[in-house]
């Protein structure tokens, strides 16, 4: 039998395998980085059993929270109003388009508006989700 740091540093290794292959599931980044700490943890204090699946729990537990915390201050961010994009490819209200904002391409949703959005003409951005904007035409509040 192998023994428990080879163990929770396969562990770790197969977590983070299992991400880099696409599978998205909460609690995936803390588990393995738990698990890679109780692999050198275990290397120089020989821990219970019950103690270190107690810490492999309620440590990525904490990892999770921690994340959603972070995550949630991150998604939404407001922007000064007056700040403006040009439209590089054309898209109508609801639809997703592309625009170029700060020199960069951004995607981006098109809020309001009765006329599809031309390439080339300019739009007010009112907002980001993510790595989305959203815009609107000029006087479309």
């Amino acid at each position: 039998m192998a023994p428990v740091p080879i163990l929770w540093l396969l562990l770790a290794c197969g977590l983070l395998g299992l991400g880099l292959v696409g599978a998205d599931v909460d609690g995936l980044l803390p588990a393995a980085v738990v698990a890679l700490g109780l692999s050198l943890a275990t290397v120089w204090w020989p821990l219970p059993p019950l103690l270190q699946l107690g810490l492999l729990v309620g440590l990525t537990g904490l990892g999770v929270l921690g994340l959603r915390r972070w995550s949630g201050r991150q998604r939404h961010h407001n922007l000064a109003p007056a700040e403006t994009a040009e439209v590089i490819s054309g898209f109508g209200e609801g639809e997703t388009g592309r625009v170029r904002w700060q020199g960069q391409s951004w995607s981006a949703i098109n809020l309001r508006g009765s006329q599809p959005l031309a390439p080339g003409s300019w739009v007010t951005v009112m907002g980001r989700d993510g790595n989305q904007l959203q815009v609107m035409e000029p006087g479309g509040d």
